[in-house]
């Protein structure tokens, strides 16, 4: 294959970068046909075209799979120009492919070329590590095992185990399958084999399971014989029968695959006519300054150790001091700093991490080596996945993965310095590095690489910086010093501009700022309609630094105390007085501001290492919510008596989660009246629920006779009335929360607090949503919880409407048929 070489590290995919499969190297594709390396059978053409193994005539077999996931395309791009069976010579063409197609259909497109897993032979590379290569190149050989003389087979005990299952498999066993197929059944004994008709194959053999072309909705038959016969047939079912995260509704199996599509033009990331590059909102805003770009070389490390005992000590000790500084670190961060930091602390823990580092150490390696050989196949495979939430983490890693190597080399980064009206661009940027600005300077930044929902777009937001990401190669066609505008409202960035458009800039820079001026200084008043309806502004808070934030930019109370805070990112739950001092503090900072509590809300995305909770197939349907208080009573009385010892009394009032049915609200009232006995409160204590679950929305009438609030929680409600799951990247897209489904949810809820005198509140993001509050207030939700930097901009925004007005617009968005066009009626509305 023409293209440029490179080792299997840098895959993306931790099944060929970590060799399960066999080693070998990498091929960046420039050219589009792929050719037979050597003489040899073509043993196995896979359905969907995109991977081909070679069987050689000295028994060697040879995968060749184009791209990184790329059986996810179906055919699409590819053109296979020989078949199982065929004999092939060197330099015989076997597949081609549209590489534009691949390029932005495919995670990555860089191409295996795989020795399979064999004691009869050894890879041993030839040529230079990385550089372009030429088809007929050679690029590594083949060297004979000395294998120890075969002994005579020795017949397994017992009988034959078998055991049948239709495939769930959505594209089928294909290379990654078979590489964890194979790495389950060699912890057995037992001969293993799978079948699919008349073919078998070998459990340990990648290469035969890809010949059985295995699709979804296929039977498979398991079969094993010998002492542990049993347990592998088991072991390896399950695996399967898991979807091994590809899972897929077996009814799609008799569906034709699709005919091979020309694909969509890519975005051209060039710079327009008029001087405009675009690119994707990550925070929005508008900026004026001049363009300084960040560089940060990657950081030079010897690959190879000097002994395997001194370099584990050394990443030991560079882990260990990492973890202090993070630690420390959090002590005085808040919010989204706070909770980045936590996630980087339990990453630095992954003991995958360490395992892999240190099997690299032995084998020779350097501490920085091994560090990165870990560290980076995973990130580069969470970011290749498309999942925008495994994105986020893939950024964690990197910057992971500086952080230690910097410890390690002696080389920390230098403080990062600009001087004032910088607009930062840069190829792409760590969370780390964004903490480390001075937004006083910095006032916005652009970045080529990057995403809408990673951590450093969250921090941006939390920091008011207008950001603007994958906008591209074309950034680094700016010079030093240019003049720029920063509309990250409208996606662009606008390189020079001129006299006349630089000053309408300016003009509106002026005019927001100013309205954000006096929207602050207004935002300490109670909030009232235009009319002088009251509608009540809170915060969404998780630490008492949030609860000082919260209260400078007038929030009225918190609508939302994630106390999760407390209880992850750590190996033992908090004690009663660790609670009771935590929630006092933050009542305190909210100098006597109503503070509502929800009670635990773990399980699902969010486990707790200390809390057994088995692994489940559907975590989002689980045990997670008040379910884990039901299942851990000593930890659901544990944090009521906290809240219930914070004065004054009656400042905080308990909020339960993921609530399904009234009883779950009679069982949690029952907890909180006897812990209330024995600490001789006499006054009430006001018990509401948060609306997540369809359940909820459709029986608020008959949850409000008993709870005293109704708080919706707009995240989880959406995805459960929808059926989206918030972490499936192919779903997520779709998911929002003004959809007239959700929408009509709340109206619901609305009304059956109204029959009983409840208020309703929504404390999920819809809340925080500029062009959803009209609408909510339009359905009767009389408390709004948001993030505290925007409560100033919310009640200003209340403020102007008419109640009459907001009911109109909320009426005409429930008769809308999608999200999109409730959107459209949002943009449109004028108060």
């Amino acid at each position: 294959m023409q293209g440029w070489r490179c080792a299997l590290a840098e895959i993306p995919d931790p099944v060929f970068a970590q060799g399960m499969l066999g080693a070998g190297v990498g091929i960046d594709p420039t050219g589009d046909t792929v050719h037979a390396p050597c003489d040899g059978i073509i043993r196995a053409l896979q359905p969907a075209g995109h991977a081909v193994t070679i069987a050689a005539a000295e028994g060697a077999e040879v995968l060749i799979h184009v791209g990184v996931d790329t059986v996810a395309l179906d055919g699409r791009g590819f053109k296979p120009l020989v078949a199982a069976g065929d004999r092939v010579r060197r330099g015989d063409p076997l597949i081609r492919f549209d590489l534009d197609l691949l390029v932005r259909g495919a995670p990555s497109v860089i191409t295996p070329v795989l020795l399979l897993d064999s004691d009869r032979y050894a890879v041993s590379p030839l040529g230079e590590a990385d550089g372009p290569i030429a088809v007929g190149d050679p690029i590594f050989a083949l060297v004979p095992q000395h294998a120890a003389p075969e002994e005579a087979p020795v017949a397994p005990d017992g009988e034959v185990v078998a055991r049948e299952l239709q495939l769930p498999l959505a594209h089928g066993i294909h290379a990654r399958p078979a590489a964890r197929i194979r790495e389950t059944a060699v912890r057995f004994s037992a001969e293993i084999s799978l079948s699919k008709g008349e073919r078998s194959a070998n459990a340990r053999s990648p290469v035969a399971l890809l010949t059985l072309g295995a699709r979804l909705g296929d039977v498979i038959r398991i079969e094993a014989h010998g002492a542990d016969a049993q347990a592998a047939v088991d072991a390896i079912a399950d695996l399967i029968a898991s979807g091994m995260g590809e899972a897929a509704d077996p009814q799609q199996a008799s569906a034709t695959p699709p005919e091979p599509i020309a694909a969509a033009p890519a975005p051209a990331s060039t710079i327009s006519s008029d001087g405009k590059l675009a690119g994707v909102t990550a925070s929005p805003g508008l900026a004026i300054g001049h363009a300084r770009t960040l560089h940060l070389a990657e950081i030079e490390i010897d690959p190879v150790g000097v002994g395997a005992e001194e370099e584990q000590a050394r990443l030991d000790q560079a882990l260990r001091t990492l973890g202090r500084r993070l630690d420390a670190e959090a002590v005085t961060a808040s919010g989204a700093r706070r909770s980045i930091l936590a996630a980087h602390r339990a990453m630095l823990e992954d003991e995958g991490l360490r395992d892999a580092a240190a099997a690299a150490i032995a084998t020779g390696a350097s501490a920085g080596q091994a560090w990165r050989t870990a560290i980076r196949p995973q990130a580069e495979a969470l970011r290749a996945t498309g999942d925008a939430h495994l994105a986020e983490r893939a950024d964690d890693m990197r910057d992971l993965e500086r952080r230690v190597l910097s410890l390690l080399m002696g080389v920390e980064d230098a403080p990062i310095a600009f001087p004032p009206d910088t607009i930062l661009l840069a190829e792409d940027l760590l969370p780390s590095q964004l903490m480390a600005l001075d937004p006083a300077n910095v006032l916005g930044f652009c970045v080529e690489k990057g995403g809408p929902t990673s951590h450093v777009a969250i921090l941006a937001a939390s920091m008011g910086l207008p950001a603007l990401v994958a906008m591209g190669p074309a950034l680094h066609e700016i010079a030093e010093g240019s003049m720029l505008i920063l509309d990250a409202d409208a996606a662009s960035l606008q390189i020079g501009p001129d006299a006349r458009t630089l000053a309408k800039a300016h003009a509106l820079v002026a005019e927001r700022h100013a309205r954000r001026l006096d929207a602050q200084a207004n935002a300490a008043a109670p909030c009232h309609m235009a009319g002088g309806e009251r509608i009540e502004v809170f915060a969404n808070l998780g630490s008492r630094a949030d609860a000082e934030v919260a209260v400078a930019n007038g929030a009225e109370g918190c609508g939302l105390l994630r106390t999760e805070f407390l209880f992850l990112e750590r190996e033992t739950a908090p004690s009663l007085a660790e609670q009771t001092a935590e929630y006092q503090a933050i009542a305190d900072a909210l100098g006597g501001r109503s503070l509502i509590v929800r009670l635990l809300d773990v399980g699902g995305d969010k486990p707790a290492p200390y809390l057994p909770i088995p692994a489940e197939e559907n975590p989002a349907l689980g045990l997670r919510g008040i379910r884990v208080g039901f299942a851990h009573p000593q930890l659901l009385e544990d944090q009521i008596r906290a809240i219930l010892r914070v004065q004054p009394i009656g400042q905080c009032r308990i909020m339960v989660p993921m609530i399904a049915s009234i009883d779950e609200l009679r069982r949690v009232r029952e907890v909180v009246d006897r812990v209330r006995a024995e600490l001789g409160v006499g006054e009430p204590v006001s018990v509401g629920v948060m609306i997540e679950t369809p359940a909820a929305a459709v029986t608020a009438d008959l949850l409000a006779r008993e709870a005293d609030f109704l708080s919706v929680g707009t995240n989880d409600l959406t995805q459960y009335a929808l059926a989206m799951d918030r972490g499936n990247p192919a779903v997520a897209g779709a998911i929002d929360g003004l959809h007239p489904a959700v929408l009509r949810m709340i109206a619901e809820t609305c009304r059956g607090a109204a029959r009983h005198d409840r208020w309703t509140g929504v404390c999920g993001g819809l809340a925080s949503d500029l062009r959803a509050v009209p609408i909510l207030v339009g359905l009767g939700v009389t408390e709004l919880s948001a993030t505290a930097a925007l409560v100033p901009e919310i009640k200003a925004l209340v403020a102007t409407l008419s109640m009459d007005a907001c009911r109109a617009h909320a009426a005409a968005a429930l008769q809308c048929g999608s999200a999109a066009e409730v959107r459209i009626l949002a943009r449109e509305f004028r108060a």
